[in-house]
């Protein structure tokens, strides 16, 4: 299962059961549901970046991979 949180981005890989620190951000929205300006965060280690990548994209989701540093946990980035 894939953990999801609404608040900030805190610096550990949202796959269930990693506690590896991130370093991608993955920004997705379901645009069934998410207005374009709607986009939610999830943080993944370099293992599992992929796997959360291809999970939201084989749904139709867009999702952007971008590179995570520690001070987009500090600046509250989107959820």
């Amino acid at each position: 299962m894939i953990g999801l949180s609404s608040a900030a981005p805190q610096g550990g890989c949202s796959r269930a059961g990693c506690r590896e620190a991130a370093t991608w951000r993955v920004d997705w929205r379901n645009p069934r549901i998410h207005a374009e300006d709607r986009v939610k965060t999830w943080l993944a280690c370099d293992e599992h970046v992929e796997f959360l990548r291809d999970f939201l994209s084989s749904r139709s989701f867009p999702v952007r991979v971008t590179a995570f540093e520690q001070a987009d946990a500090a600046g509250g980035g989107p959820s």
